[in-house]
This record gives structure tokens, sequence and C-alpha cells, in this order.
């Protein structure tokens, strides 16, 4: 029995333990074959999702679980290019690639090894695409570093990769000072020793492309001279139309990836072609009778351009009529967001339609219906009760604590786990942890629990410093407000639209109207919401709590009728309930008009969702006040004023999102409705249906229901 590395994923089974295990022939965790679902072609499988649904970790597992067992190779694709070509993480992770050559490279780095053929015909082929301009020293050094990398991987020769490098770096450069950049580029002949001296001076120039040819010329010969190339350079040659005649295959391969446009794509779809030749080529009539296992490649977070682009050219040849190399390659990708817009030919299933049958087969002949999308779904309650075991027998948890983690996060794998954890290192260090305490906890570290959750969802550290004082506004025009209030400048735009177009790049949401919240998705404004409640308390330069509240209180009263609603949201999030009761109850007893009761109880539950003010600055007695325990403070109101204090703190408290509601906080928000019912002349029917219907939404976290609303 082999059990896979790390903590285990909830909800990922019907991907993890079903569908994998049918394609690669092999049982999830443990060492037994298990039969295979496709034979002969194979879906790419796409798995996708938003920013900490797991898409990551799924690869980490299948990775620690296949290891050793067939294989692999695991690359997570980054958008940048880098100049040098970088070696596994320190930190044991991935390898990174930020080019389609580079995704292939390291796919070669992770399966030769294991590969009875490794890779005859696509390291020539890499190499040959892998120049560098004369006279770039660090495009030279990362060149030659993926060299090295490529000739150890596929025990092509000894050594250490600086040595290699440096003596690749050393090899090329010498035969490019033994010729000059008018030489011709490109015959099937070594190159010539002999130099004119008139060319002493450098005559390279590195803005000619001839000057790139020629490096590729030198690369080519230095690898012809060093290792049989002469299969390469044959199959290579009849990709090539009958003009390229008498010239060297594999120097016009590199010429054309340097040409870029159309020569480039033509040149990638001959490397990806080399791929899966060199990868069917392993497998013989003995290892297909064998039933051995065929590779797994891992690519993570192929949203990426040169991800799209590696499996666009991967669907491409496999959608060929009549493909020559038959591979069986296991591909699984991951994908921030949905599936790529013109993968219209794609099947797609959910997580629960993988237990028995992918349900997968091609149909067309595009490209995208070689894929298989599988969006990862967020935990479900059942799944996160798991994570709130603890380790060693401690005080009993909150009976409903896995409901608030649920309502608060939506079942977010990434936040559910750091919050059950830190549930968990609170409870063992003595502190009793309830669902209005989530927000409140700390990490392993000590930080606080939003700010490093923050990090982790929004890495952008500007962006994130911004969107929290932003999230506070009701609309985007409400927050393009605070920030020319605040002054919070933009690098080449307004700072809300600079905003909202890092939400939607990061995958959070798409194009944000102006009447709709700045940050549409409920966790993600809970979450900086509550960081900007935390922070504000060291604000002395107009970013305080109650100063932006005050703002955009002022910003909404000048909307009139249409901004009453929010203006009494932001008066209450400062901690005034008197003004907002005052407001609310004055409205109460001189309006008459029968249709004003929608918009009055309107008013009174979106002023309700107001986020509660720092601690520091205000004493959370809510559930004292609409019990009536404090009704001798207020003995100087009308009783309809203390009626409607007693509703609105009712309503306030049951209206937090991820606290489980209090039994008698709902019965207390029908109890005064009911009471306020009666006591007006014209509202008394829609009140009435409201104090019948909003307890039973309370207590079932409903939106509350308005009678002609």
């Amino acid at each position: 029995m082999r059990v896979s590395e790390g903590s285990p994923l909830y909800g990922r089974d019907p991907l993890l333990r079903s569908l994998v295990p049918r394609l690669t022939g092999l049982a999830f965790d443990e060492r037994s074959r298990t039969a295979r679902e496709h034979q002969g072609d194979l879906p790419v499988v796409l798995v996708t999702g938003y920013h900490g649904i797991g898409r990551s970790a799924v690869l980490a597992e299948l990775a620690a679980c296949y290891r050793d067992r067939l294989p692999l190779a695991h690359v997570r694709v980054v958008a940048t290019e880098t100049a040098a070509f970088p070696s596994a993480p320190a930190d044991g992770g991935p390898p990174t690639a930020s080019t389609p050559v580079e995704i292939l490279a390291e796919l070669v780095c992770g399966l030769a090894p294991s590969l009875r053929r490794r890779f005859p015909v696509l390291v020539p082929g890499l190499f040959a695409v892998s120049g560098w301009h004369h006279g770039n020293a660090e495009q030279r050094d990362a060149a030659c570093l993926r060299f090295a990398r490529l000739l150890l991987a596929c025990r092509l020769t000894g050594g250490d990769e600086n040595t290699l490098r440096h003596a690749w770096a050393t090899a090329v450069e010498g035969r490019l000072e033994a010729v000059g950049p008018n030489d011709a580029i490109g015959a099937e002949s070594e190159p010539s020793d002999a130099s004119d001296p008139s060319d002493a001076s450098d005559p390279w120039d590195a803005s000619d492309p001839s000057g790139r040819d020629a490096v590729t010329a030198a690369v080519v010969a230095e690898y012809a001279e060093r290792y049989p190339a002469a299969a390469a350079q044959e199959w290579y040659r009849r990709r090539f139309p009958r003009g390229a005649e008498g010239q060297d295959p594999l120097v016009l391969l590199g010429q054309w990836f340097q040409q870029g446009g159309d020569y480039r794509h033509a040149a990638e779809q001959s490397l990806m072609a080399a791929f899966l030749h060199d990868v069917a080529a392993s497998y013989g009539k003995l290892q297909r009778w064998n039933r051995e296992p065929w590779p797994l490649i891992l690519l993570d977070d192929t949203h990426h351009p040169p991800g799209q682009n590696f499996l666009d050219l991967l669907l491409e040849h496999r959608a060929m009529p009549e493909r020559p190399d038959r591979e069986e390659l296991v591909v699984v990708a991951t994908r921030l967001g949905g599936p790529p817009e013109d993968a219209s030919a794609a099947v797609h299933r959910n997580l629960p339609d993988l237990v028995k049958s992918s349900g997968w087969e091609r149909k067309g002949l595009s490209p995208s219906a070689g894929l298989l999308t599988v969006p990862l779904t967020p935990l479900s309650r059942d799944d996160i009760l798991p994570l709130l075991v603890p380790d060693r027998p401690a005080r009993p948890l909150h009976p409903y604590l896995a409901s608030a983690v649920h309502s608060l996060t939506g079942g977010h794998p990434a936040v559910t786990t750091v919050l059950c954890a830190a549930v968990l290192d609170a409870t063992a260090k003595g502190t009793s942890v309830g669902p209005r305490d989530l927000l409140h906890l700390h990490v392993e570290d000590g930080r606080p629990v939003t700010e490093a959750l923050l990090e982790q969802l929004l890495p952008d550290r500007r962006q994130r410093d911004r969107l929290t004082l932003l999230s506070l506004a009701r609309d985007s025009t409400a927050a393009e407000a605070l920030a020319d209030h605040l002054r919070l400048q933009g690098p080449d735009q307004l700072p809300a639209n600079s905003a909202t177009d890092y939400l939607e790049e990061q995958q959070w949401q798409r194009l944000t109207p102006p009447d709709e919240p700045l940050v549409t998705d409920p966790l993600l404004r809970t979450l900086l919401v509550h960081e900007a409640r935390r922070t504000s308390r060291a604000a002395d330069d107009g970013r305080d709590w109650q100063d932006i509240h005050r703002f955009l209180r002022m910003h909404h009263a000048q909307r009139g009728e249409s901004g009453e609603a929010d203006a009494l949201r932001h008066t209450l999030a400062a901690g005034n309930a008197e003004a907002v009761v005052a407001m609310l109850a004055e409205e109460f007893q001189s309006e008459q008009d029968e249709q004003a009761a929608g918009h009055w109880l309107l008013c009174l539950q979106y002023a309700a969702t107001a986020p509660t003010p720092p601690a520091g600055e205000w004493t959370d007695d809510r559930v004292q006040v609409a019990l009536g325990a404090h009704d001798g403070r207020y003995a100087g109101l009308h009783e309809i004023e203390r009626c409607v204090n007693r509703l609105l703190h009712a309503l306030w408290h049951v209206s937090e999102p991820h606290a489980e509601p209090d039994p008698d906080m709902c019965k207390a928000v029908g109890d005064e409705l009911a009471y306020l019912s009666p006591r007006h002349p014209s509202w008394h029917a829609v009140l009435g249906q409201a104090a019948r219907s909003w307890p039973a939404a309370a207590r079932k976290k409903r939106p509350f229901p308005i009678t002609g609303q």
C-alpha cells in the first residue's frame, strides 16, 4: 500500500482515484493495475477553477502518488520570460517554464530517465532552436544550461551542470570565432576553421539575424560532432518543403523558429511532433503487450500563453486524421478560470460524472475535441468536518463551526484549510472559538488570518492594499469617488479601474458595471472588509474606518432617495446606530404612502448588512439591545423608536453571512415587525407579511422577501 504525501484532498476522489487511474492503468494509492478506459486516443484532461480551489494541490497529489511508478514530469507554466533556465526550485516544487520550448525541455528532463528511448529526435531539435544573439552572454549561458540539463537527463554525458554549461559556451564561441558572419549557414558540412584576420575587430552585428543564424549553425555543428544526429536530421528533413533540400534541416528548424510568426509555429509543430514520436517509439511491441504504463505529464497554470500554446500544439497534432505516432501520453493540466473560450468541441464533465466513466469521445476533427474539461467544485460541509478533527483530544468545538466555515468560505479549499488549521491551533492553546471569531484568528506564524489569506489570494501587494480600502464602497462609482478622496494614485489609469482590471486578470470576476460592487466575490469582499477594519485603527491620514464611512455616507446622501439605503448602511458601519434609528423611525411615523413600506423595509434590511466597526471603537451589545435589556437607556424615546432600535440590532446580528443565526434574534425580528404592523395606517399588510416571512429567512440564511419589491 502506498499512501500519498501531504494532507488528503477532500472532494477530489472522482478525479484522483477514478479518472486518472483509468487513464494510466495504475491504481491511485496501491501497487496494482486497473483497467484502462481509453486506448489509442486519450483526452487531455484540463482541470479548471478559481484561485485557491486546489488545482495545484491536485497535481501535487498526483505527482506524489505516481512518482517512481511510471515516467512522470511535473511543470508549472509562468507568464514572465526569464533569461535563465531554472532548475527545480529549492522548495521541492515543480520546475517552471515560460515558453513552449522550455516546457518541452522540462518534460524531457522529467521523463527521459525512465524511458527506454531518450528523445533522439526531440533533443537535437531543442538544441537547434535554443540559439542566442551573438555577444549576449546572458542568453548564451541560459541556453547552454539547458543543453547541460538535457544531456544529463538523457545520459548522453556525465559531469555536472555548470561544467557542461561552460564547456558548451566555450565550444560554440570557439566555432563562431573560427568563421565569419558572412560564411554560408546551413550547409550539411563542418564549418571551416579558416578565419579572416580583417574581421578580428568582432564583425558580428547583434541586430543582424545572420548573427543568430550563425549561432544556430554552430550549435548544430557542435552537437552533430559529439552525438549521432543523422536520424534526427532525416526525420526533420521530411517536414520541410522541397525547396529546402541541400540545407541542414536542424539549422533550418532553428532559423524558422527564430524568424517568428508562421515560421515559428511550424517549427513548434515539428518539435511537438518529435516529442510525441520519441514517446511513442519508447514503447515497442513488448512494452505495449506487457501494458507498461505510459508517461504522465502534469502541467500547472496553462492559462498563461505559453501553456495554452503548448496544449494547442498537442491537441492539433492529436486531431490529425492520420497521425503517424499513436502515443498514449496521459496529460493532466490546470487552468485558472473556466475552459478556453475557443474550445467549443471540448467535452465538459463535473466531478461526480467521473466515478464510472469519463464520458469522453472524440467527435469531429477540431483540436478542442481532444479536451476533457473538469471544473473543481467547492468543498461541502461534510468535506470540512474532517478538517476540524484535532490531532490530540481537546476541548469540544462549537457544534456549528463547520457550518460557519462553509458559510464564510463557500467551500473555498485554500481558505477553508487555513481557517480550520487556525481553529485547531487556537483550540490547542486553550482558546474557545465560535463562528463569529473565525476572522479574528491567527495562523501558525502569528499573523492575522485575513492578512495571510489575502496575500495568497491577491499576490500583488499594491492592488491588495488598494482593494482593502475600496472594498468598503457600495459600487464601482463610489469606489472611484473614494479613491479620488483618498488620493490613491494609479500608474496609468483610474485606481478603481486598475483594481477592477486586476481582479479580472486574476479571474475573480468579469467586467463590473458601475452600479455593481467593485469586488463581486462574497468571500474576497468579506476578507477585504475585515482587513480594512483590522488595519484602520493604525491609520492617521484620513484613511481610518470612521473617515471612510463618513465620506461614503455623504457620497450616497447626495443621490437623494436612491442613495438612502447606502447612506444608512455607512452610518451604521461607523457605529452610529442612533442616527439610523432616528431616520427610520421618522420615516415610519411620517410616511403614509402604502408603496413606501417596501422602500422602508429595503432600507432597514440593507442598512443591517453593514460591517461592524473596529472592536476598539465599538462594543458589540446587539443581542442585549435586541432583547430589550438596554431599553432603560432609551427611556426618553417614543416606543416606536425603541421598537425600531431593537429590530435594527436584531437584524444586524443575524445578517452576518458566516455566523449561525441566533434563534432568539430570529424571533425578535418577527416580534418587532409584528408590533409595528398594526401601528401604521397603511403599511400593516406589508409589515405583517414581513413579520411572518423574515424570521424563517433569517434562520435559513436566505434573502429577506419584501412584498411588492
